[in-house]
């Protein structure tokens, strides 16, 4: 396979690497069919192979904020917890409540470690006799292994779903209208709601994504069944896009990426995603951290977005300093198209008193703007 090598940053975004793949291999196309088009640039991001673009991903980035979007998910993992315990068990290890969590209905949990650290991020769906988890491919390992530890009695089992099924999404404010189109009601679907429906020939199960991600559908099906369900979906009037108009679309909706945005030093309320906490639901690992934190104020910094006052430039994501004092980081960047020509935003952390006084921010000669998230622009 022929490879040739290339930077996000020359594209408007970081950190990633990306390689630019000029040949697939037969078992990549037979588990990711749609990919091997003509005008697919295919590479790695989140260090999986996957489509990086059909070709603009400009018009690909105003197909999931005005249209219906249409993508694989391949850097996203599943697994599946099951026994008689696994209730109790898996409440007591994640920060939310999922003991409570309704048949088909789902929630956003950090794992912490004892000091009330982040090791991963993960949506959690009761799926009746199994809870189904998922998040990044490159978390599951690691969350698998930090979480079996505290096996000790219990009956519990996890088992990653690895290839047996892939993830296909959609996106954009046409969304609900694509999937009726084929025959699919979602308009009455809540947030992180989980439905097993039939499209055609196609069954699969469908997910409503969270609050934080408007017009979000994701599909969990047979690898052999996507090919059929991408075709129907596109004849529906979805855009296929790649991974470089979902990582700015990623960036405009403030979404922070687990060892990107939020890594294993970070505290949850540091994070600023408060739908990952639950204050009522009892001990779990962290929890005394996650209280004491949340009984004495705040924490001393914050996630944010950031406009660049920089021109052409790029900042690269990391510390800036004032006075000897870290004042902000910058972990994710993109360029955006915008009605008043392209602008320069970021995800990262500042510290609250530099918001409090209305200041720029100074960025080794530039200047930054923190603003709410996600962007409106």
């Amino acid at each position: 396979m022929a490879l040739t090598s290339l930077s996000l940053s020359q594209n408007g975004m970081h950190p990633a690497s990306l390689a630019i793949i000029k040949y697939w291999t037969m078992a990549q196309i037979a588990l990711h069919p749609w990919l091997h088009t003509p005008e697919a640039r295919v590479g790695t991001y989140n260090g999986v192979e996957t489509a990086l673009s059909f070709g603009d991903p400009t018009a690909e980035l105003a197909a999931l904020r005005n249209g219906c979007g249409l993508f694989a998910l391949p850097w996203r993992g599943r697994v599946n917890v099951s026994g008689k315990d696994r209730v109790r068990w898996l409440h007591n290890m994640v920060t939310n409540n999922v003991r409570d969590l309704p048949v088909n209905r789902g929630n956003y949990n950090f794992v912490l470690n004892a000091q009330g650290r982040i090791l991963g991020d993960m949506y959690i769906y009761n799926r009746g006799e199994s809870f189904a988890l998922e998040t990044d491919a490159s978390q599951v390992h690691t969350l698998i292994n930090a979480m079996k530890r505290f096996i000790i009695m219990d009956k519990v089992e996890l088992v990653e779903i690895g290839a047996d099924s892939v993830s296909v999404g959609i996106c954009g404010p046409k969304a609900e209208s694509v999937l009726s189109d084929i025959g699919i009601k979602a308009s009455d679907m809540q947030p992180l709601e989980v439905r097993d429906i039939g499209a055609d020939d196609v069954a699969a199960t469908l997910v409503r994504g969270p609050e934080q991600r408007p017009g979000w559908f994701e599909f969990w099906l047979d690898p052999n069944k996507a090919q059929e369900l991408w075709n129907l979906l596109v004849k529906a009037g979805a855009k296929p896009v790649g991974a470089e108009a979902l990582e700015r679309w990623r960036v405009l909706q403030g979404i922070p990426n687990y060892g990107q945005d939020i890594r294993d030093r970070d505290l949850p309320q540091e994070t600023e995603q408060p739908q990952a906490l639950n204050f009522t639901k009892g001990c779990y690992i962290g929890q005394e951290i996650v209280e004491r934190i949340r009984s004495r104020g705040q924490v001393h910094r914050k996630f944010t977005g950031f406009i660049f006052d920089m021109g052409d430039r790029v900042p690269a994501p990391r510390k800036y300093e004032s006075e000897g004092r870290a004042l902000a980081e910058i972990t994710s960047v993109a360029k955006v198209p915008t009605s008043q020509g392209p602008k320069n935003i970021g995800l990262g952390y500042v510290r609250r008193e530099a918001i409090a006084a209305g200041q720029k921010i100074a960025l080794d000669g530039a200047e930054a703007t923190a603003v709410d998230l996600p962007f409106e622009i």
